[in-house]
């Protein structure tokens, strides 16, 4: 409920305004690939009447893009190798930059981490309002290729923006922190940045998320009117008693016309029935 959610946010914001509205499977860490998850994710979307611009994009067919990108931040001395394991790390609220001279360790796999200056990043998201961060301070140096040679997610996530003309970007609060560390990774490449807007992820009384706990809710593809009109309530959209009987295009052209991203809530709790 709680992915629906924040899809059918990023598409009626594209929809309403003219946009494309583009899918990515993304899919670069391949051994916690659950088999047939990206085919059930597509299934689930058609099943809803989302309708997707242009072809999917797979990460996995990408990483010549992201090795690119690592190469130009390498030439210019804006990486080093990290030996450092997350068991070794596990007691540090923030990288100490144990190995910006060199590996602490010799002769065993490293990451590639962005050395990362002091300095605050400050955006304006257009639900959660200002944000601010000093990635330094906060997280330290990033990953961007990890130990087992797989590029991390930080760096797919903007050279894909970068490369698919991605200007808005409407996705979870889970990842407002992360977006700092976007940001700074988009300037270190040049890159343009989007304008963000982080929904509220669904969470239950206790503040537990919703999308991923033990009691998230099914979505029941079989019968996906309700669901659907549950989120555009939750998006602040009151849809009238008369979408009950309506198509899944007809529920879609009524929220598309009446979107509007400044009702939709910081913060959402939601009751959970069995």
């Amino acid at each position: 409920m709680g992915s629906l959610y924040a899809a059918a946010a990023s598409f009626l914001d594209a929809r309403a305004h003219g946009g494309r509205w583009l899918l990515r499977i993304e899919d670069l860490d391949r051994p916690r690939e659950v088999a047939g998850s990206a085919a059930g994710i597509l299934h689930t979307l058609e099943a809803f009447g989302f309708e997707w611009d242009g072809e999917i994009v797979r990460q996995r067919d990408c990483t010549g893009r992201y090795e690119e990108a690592l190469r130009s931040l390498e030439a210019r001395g804006l990486t080093f190798e990290c030996s450092c394991s997350r068991l070794q790390l596990e007691d540090e609220t923030r990288y100490p930059g144990t190995c910006r001279a060199h590996p602490a360790d010799r002769g065993v796999a490293t990451a590639t981490r962005l050395r990362v200056e002091p300095g605050t990043i400050l955006f304006s998201d257009r639900v959660q309002g200002s944000y601010r961060q000093d990635v330094a301070a906060a997280v330290g140096d990033i990953i961007v290729k990890r130990r087992d040679q797989l590029f991390a997610y930080v760096l797919a996530v903007v050279v894909d923006d970068a490369a698919q003309g991605v200007t808005h970007v409407v996705r979870g609060a889970d990842l407002l922190d992360n977006t700092p560390r976007q940001i700074y990774l988009q300037r270190a490449l040049g890159l343009p940045l989007p304008a963000y807007a982080h929904v509220p992820v669904l969470t239950e009384s206790d503040d537990a998320k919703l999308a991923k706990s033990r009691r998230s809710l099914n979505l029941g593809t079989d019968s996906p009117l309700p669901r659907l009109l549950a989120v555009f309530s939750m998006l602040g959209l009151a849809p009238p008693a008369s979408l009950a009987t309506a198509t899944l295009a007809q529920a879609w052209s009524w929220a598309g016309a009446r979107w509007d991203i400044g009702r939709v809530p910081k913060r959402l709790n939601v009751r959970v029935t069995d």
